[in-house]
């Protein structure tokens, strides 16, 4: 085998590592905000012996997705979770529950976070 060949092969396992590693991140998430709506968000993660699992703390299914997409799979869960259950006017923050009763309110910080909430939950 030649070194061209060599360094070649290198170099496309390098490429197709990045390039699974860059498909299993996440979204990019705002700190704070996230911080705030935690304790309200209905998902939590579960080590198990081969990887993690999403527990639902309303019903206690469990999901195990590949561990590639757990964390994919978690954000679209956060997603559709808060898509339904927040809303936002001017720096408001308001998470309701099933009944559609805002049960906490949060004031924002600045744009950036109402940006963030407008991007990730599509509100």
């Amino acid at each position: 085998m030649s070194k061209v060949t060599f360094i070649g092969l290198i170099l496309v396992f390098i490429f197709l590592s990045f390039m699974a590693f860059n498909s299993a991140m996440p979204e990019r998430k705002n700190r704070e905000v996230m911080n705030l709506i935690a304790p309200y968000m209905p998902y939590k993660l579960e080590k198990r012996l081969a990887g993690l699992t999403i527990v639902d703390k309303r019903t206690g299914t469990k999901e195990k997705p590949s561990n590639d997409m757990v964390y994919k799979r978690l954000d679209e869960l956060e997603k559709l979770w808060g898509k339904k259950y927040l809303s936002i006017e001017g720096l408001k923050l308001s998470i309701k529950n099933d009944k559609n009763v805002t049960i906490k309110t949060f004031e924002l910080k600045n744009k950036k976070q109402v940006n963030f909430i407008h991007h990730f939950f599509k509100i």
